[in-house]
């Protein structure tokens, strides 16, 4: 029997980057970029993309641009790293939600203890790309809301 389970970190990544990029919806303000295309996966995981949520649920423009987290209407949600055999996601916006949403959906997540704090999701195989998607939909929705709110 063949394995066609997919463990290749930049692979997943990648896989990741394509499912935000083309989904619409919850999603459609949501842009991938300040990638660096020659990432090399590496134990302690290798910077690979920028995930950020475009005000106005407008994405022009925003594809593969260098968006400085202080940019009117830029809000950043994640940084994706690269490791040999899994993609890590690291949530800098609703770290909460990230977590029992993550949690939720099967895929292993950890806090990291910086400043400000992350909430680490673990994307293991391209099967969970499709729950690490279901997770950045929580996570823009909550955005959303607090925002909202006010």
């Amino acid at each position: 029997m063949v394995d066609d389970r997919l463990t290749d970190g930049r692979r997943i990544a990648e896989l990741l980057a394509s499912e935000l990029d083309g989904l619409g919806d919850e999603l459609a303000a949501v842009a991938v970029g300040d990638a660096d295309r020659d990432a090399a996966a590496t134990p302690e995981g290798a910077y690979a993309y920028r995930v950020t949520l475009h005000g106005g649920g407008s994405t022009e423009d925003a594809d593969d641009t260098d968006d400085a987290d202080d940019s009117p209407g830029v809000r950043e949600l994640a940084v994706v790293f690269v490791q040999p055999n899994r993609a890590r996601v690291e949530f800098v916006a609703a770290q909460d939600v990230a977590a029992a949403t993550g949690d939720a959906e099967g895929l292993r997540v950890r806090p990291k203890a910086v400043r400000p704090p992350r909430t680490l999701v673990f994307v293991e195989d391209g099967a969970a790309v499709k729950r690490a998607v279901a997770v950045f939909e929580a996570v823009v929705a909550a955005v959303g809301d607090a925002e909202r709110r006010g």
